[in-house]
């Protein structure tokens, strides 16, 4: 099975977007890219992707066929998470709350429930050069973009390596995005709340029993205070993109800093190739040869 990576981060804006968008630029192979950070999908700003199909994701929700309902209220004792309220004058489904997973038709003596398909949003597959993109686009409103998430992970083809642009922070579409993948590679910046989202991140990683790096993007002077917790924690420190504002001028203008910057391609070449190829993953709490 080919490699999966994920580029995550504790929290937005650390530049994992453009991590995963360079990187996708200086493979030479065919991969797949997928942007599962479905609530805010960006990625398409930089991957120019040639979309060619488009199609609606559902869950499954319950519905009532009230001639079979007794207002038994079996139902309602079987979901815990509040989707359904038995009044006097029948069942009140809050679709937003379910979680699709069947217990309340299960559970109906009657017969009553039923399954219909709810939107929650769109997903999308494209090429972009030679690389196969797929993104999704949670329905404003929606509450929950794992399902969506996952839809996007199952699109993804078996037959070359896959790059996830995860969701920032540490819950539920974080770890519904880098499940099961052979590594992630974790976006910084060095600040104090730049050094306290990573270790929530780290620590969500390990939780997860995933093999780990570290990048720092804007590196400068302060990187000690990211550089000490990887030593700290023994995780390997990929690499550092340097603070520098034609970096930030190209993104603002939809480019790719490793064109713009021409410079910057060793540097996003190399880390491709030890993420790819060479380096072997280190899980996190093991001793790693920082860069």
């Amino acid at each position: 099975m080919s490699k999966t990576i994920a580029v995550a981060s504790g929290k937005g804006g650390t530049g994992k977007t453009t991590v995963t968008a360079c990187l996708a630029a200086v493979i030479d192979e065919p991969i797949a890219v997928l942007d599962c950070d479905v609530e805010e999908p960006n990625l398409h700003l930089f991957l120019n992707a040639d979309w060619q199909s488009a199609q609606p994701v559902t869950v499954p929700v319950p519905v009532v066929d009230e001639t079979r309902c007794t207002y038994c209220g079996n139902c309602r004792l079987a979901c815990r998470f509040n989707a359904i309220a038995v009044l006097p004058t029948g069942p009140l489904l809050f679709p937003g709350l379910c979680h699709s997973c069947g217990g309340c038709i299960l559970a109906c003596p009657y017969e009553a429930l039923s399954e219909a398909a709810r939107p929650i949003g769109e997903l999308r597959t494209g090429r972009w050069r030679e690389h196969v993109v797929i993104d999704g686009r949670l329905e404003v409103g929606e509450a929950k973009s794992p399902p969506l998430i996952e839809a996007v992970r199952q699109a993804a083809p078996d037959d070359r390596p896959v790059i996830i642009d995860a969701p920032p922070g540490t819950s539920c579409p974080l770890v519904a995005a880098v499940r099961d993948v052979d590594y992630v590679v974790l976006v910084t910046e060095p600040t104090p709340l730049g050094r306290h989202d990573l270790e929530l991140a780290a620590s969500a990683v390990r939780e997860m029993g995933h093999a780990a790096g570290v990048v720092i993007n804007r590196s400068g002077d302060n990187d000690e205070l990211i550089t000490s917790f990887c030593t700290e924690q023994g995780l390997p420190l990929l690499a550092r993109i340097p603070f520098d504002r034609r970096i930030a001028a190209a993104y603002a203008q939809g480019q790719l800093p490793v064109e713009a910057l021409p410079e910057l391609r060793p540097l996003f070449a190399s880390l491709a190739q030890r993420l790819l190829a060479d380096a072997a993953p280190h899980p996190v709490g093991a001793t790693g040869e920082n860069a």
